[in-house]
């Protein structure tokens, strides 16, 4: 789909060291060999609805300006970012002075971190700028690999998730894992969920904490885990751990605190058996998306469904895309995911 997604601590770039600014890095603990597929489960297989498209259209908050030759044009907020997208292929549509006023613009002409890979030519700007999402607040960020410290086309799941908690009128549990920078988690919290963030990167997990004080949700019943996501699953099986709805956004390739390998075909088969055994007996969802990597969503649907033999319900599966905003919208796409739904 788009172009690597890369987070501190947990995706490797593909062509210099591991990336230190955009937390998307966690796996399982490295292994002498490649572990065994996980054994079939019994059962029908659920139904599964798809394409499924899933789109972010533009408000105050965000929006997609334009696309096109390799690049966008984007607002948050108050600021308009120019950073380059690899899906779009096409011609833009705005005369090249619309896109001439950009706050930010990402050059990558530099080895330094975090905003030292940007240039501001209108005022200098720090490395974050205040940010909100329906009236939860949160920082903006620039980092080293382009991105701003949030995923916009993201919206779809978190709408799915806070008006299942809303409508839920009872206490829900949400395990959030490479959760990033906490959006999904602080949602849920706002919602009424108790939530679990799992991350691998400690500076994501501080950035999470940060926009959870921005946000004023410090008292909010919400556990920062800095651990592999891979391992943290395996111990809350063993526990007995049950969850109402757990959010999974892994990388394609990525290395947890302690060394661990993440590498998504070999490994997101193992993770999803563990997020089965995680599923409480009232459940309400379970979301994978997965970036960057040679797939059709009809492959992802077909291993969530496989996963999920015997627990009856429906596998959506599909596209995450984002609508521009002017007179001829075109889509992009960023993303492929699959749900599970009872």
């Amino acid at each position: 789909m788009s172009g690597e997604r890369r987070r501190p601590g947990r995706d490797a770039p593909r062509d210099a060291k591991l990336r230190a600014a955009e937390p998307r890095e966690e796996g399982p603990r490295a292994e002498a060999g490649p572990r065994p597929a996980p054994p079939r489960r019994a059962g029908a297989r659920p139904t599964e609805r798809l394409p499924l498209v899933l789109t972010v259209e533009p408000d105050d908050d965000y929006a997609l300006l334009d696309c096109g030759d390799g690049e966008k044009l984007e607002r948050y907020g108050p600021l308009i970012v120019r950073r380059p997208e690899n899906q779009a292929i096409w011609p833009r549509l705005r005369p090249e002075r619309e896109w001439d006023v950009a706050d930010a613009v990402f050059t990558g002409d530099t080895d330094e971190e975090g905003a030292g890979r940007w240039r501001f030519p209108k005022v200098p700007l720090g490395e974050t700028w205040p940010l909100s999402h329906r009236g939860l607040s949160y920082l903006g960020r620039f980092t080293s690999y382009r991105h701003v410290g949030v995923f916009p086309e993201q919206a779809s799941h978190w709408a799915f998730m806070t008006d299942a908690i809303e409508a839920a009128r009872r206490p829900v549990r949400v395990l959030n894992l490479f959760g990033y920078t906490g959006l999904a988690s602080l949602l849920a919290a706002r919602a009424g969920a108790e939530v679990t963030h799992v991350d691998a990167s400690k500076k994501a997990i501080g950035w999470a904490r940060e926009n959870a004080e921005l946000a004023g949700l410090t008292e909010k019943p919400v556990r920062w885990i800095c651990e592999d996501a891979m391992r943290y699953v395996e111990r809350e099986v063993k526990r007995g751990s049950r969850y109402d709805i757990i959010l999974a956004d892994p990388p394609r390739f990525g290395r947890g605190p302690k060394g661990e390998v993440w590498q998504l075909f070999e490994h997101l088969p193992h993770l999803l058996a563990g997020l089965r055994d995680l599923v409480s007996d009232r459940p309400i969802g379970v979301v994978l998306t997965a970036y960057s990597i040679r797939a059709s969503f009809f492959s992802l649907s077909a291993l969530m469904a496989e996963s999920f033999r015997g627990m009856g319900g429906t596998v959506e599966s599909g596209e995450l895309v984002i609508r521009e905003e002017n007179d001829e919208p075109r889509l992009l796409s960023t993303s492929l995911f699959s749900r599970w739904k009872p």
